[in-house]
């Protein structure tokens, strides 16, 4: 089991017991909030079900149709994790419009509570290992998260404000609007992994300055290259396709230049296991105007 796989699995374990509690404190306290916030976290189970599926489908190896591998059914995954958050945020906003308001018990506040505390840990570790993995699943799913969070402290307050009702019937209303809100908040959160994910299934470059400076020097630092003319890292999945034009004398023998090519490949590879696919074009260094 690989480490992203391991990550996964811990969100996946820990939403479906934070979503059972939600749902079964939200249906004993009479809290159509919080069972919608239940719902969200069920979201979470669902997202992070297709994710592990998603991640283990996107490191098959290559092979004759697919020669740089399938490593944007990430991307694939990460659109449908999108379209499955939109249709929850409009299932709770629907939810919210037409159920009755309610006043809820004052002791699912506690439950609020306990699941904020338990979500911010959680949203905090998959992000950052996404962040530290440069996984897109891993991201998604953490911002996925911390809207889980933002939605719980909604919650919260409307539980909170709803034990006026009996001062103000307005207040009897906190309930209802906060399932609107988490609703417009799972919304946002889909909209934007389907923003990032269209854009990286397009053909999303690699922009790190830092990144492509530590790549130049691994280049630079093989001798007879005098020039890098091109250097385009894409994002491929959970791999990354370089497309390199570096130029060379041109009074080089064809063997010298091809142990030149293949001595910068394993370089590269040997600094990121990410750069997997590698395409090398030599130049004439005369053509080089300087």
């Amino acid at each position: 089991m690989n480490k992203i796989t391991k990550v996964l699995l811990k969100s996946f374990f820990t939403n479906i017991s934070l979503s059972i509690i939600k749902i079964v404190s939200g249906l004993i306290g009479a809290s159509g909030a919080l069972i919608a916030d239940g719902v969200h976290s069920l979201s979470d189970t669902l997202t992070d079900t297709f994710a592990i599926i998603g991640h283990k489908l996107s490191t098959k190896p290559a092979d004759y149709n697919h020669p740089f591998g399938h490593g944007k059914i990430e991307y694939l995954t990460c659109l449908f994790i999108g379209f499955v958050i939109i249709f929850m945020g409009l299932a709770v906003i629907y939810k919210g419009v037409f159920e009755e308001s309610i006043i809820p018990n004052a002791y699912v506040a506690l439950i609020s509570v306990l699941v904020i505390i338990a979500k911010i840990i959680l949203a905090n570790y998959i992000l950052k290992k996404g962040i530290e993995y440069d996984n897109n699943i891993l991201v998604a799913s953490g911002k996925e998260s911390f809207s889980d969070v933002a939605s719980s402290m909604v919650v919260l307050f409307a539980i909170i404000i709803s034990q006026l009702g009996y001062i103000n019937s307005l207040f009897t209303y906190a309930d209802t609007l906060a399932m609107i809100i988490v609703g417009i908040l799972i919304l946002k959160i889909g909209y934007n992994i389907l923003k990032e994910n269209f854009s990286s299934l397009l053909g999303e470059k690699v922009t790190n300055e830092e990144y492509l400076k530590k790549v130049s020097d691994i280049i630079y630092k093989v001798s007879d290259i005098k020039h890098i003319d091109s250097l385009i890292i894409v994002k491929y999945g959970v791999f990354y396709q370089m497309n390199l034009d570096v130029s060379m004398d041109e009074n080089m023998k064809v063997k010298e230049v091809h142990k030149k090519l293949d001595t910068i490949e394993k370089k590269l590879k040997g600094f990121d296991e990410k750069l997997k696919y590698i395409t090398i074009h030599v130049n004439p260094y005369h053509h080089k105007k300087v």
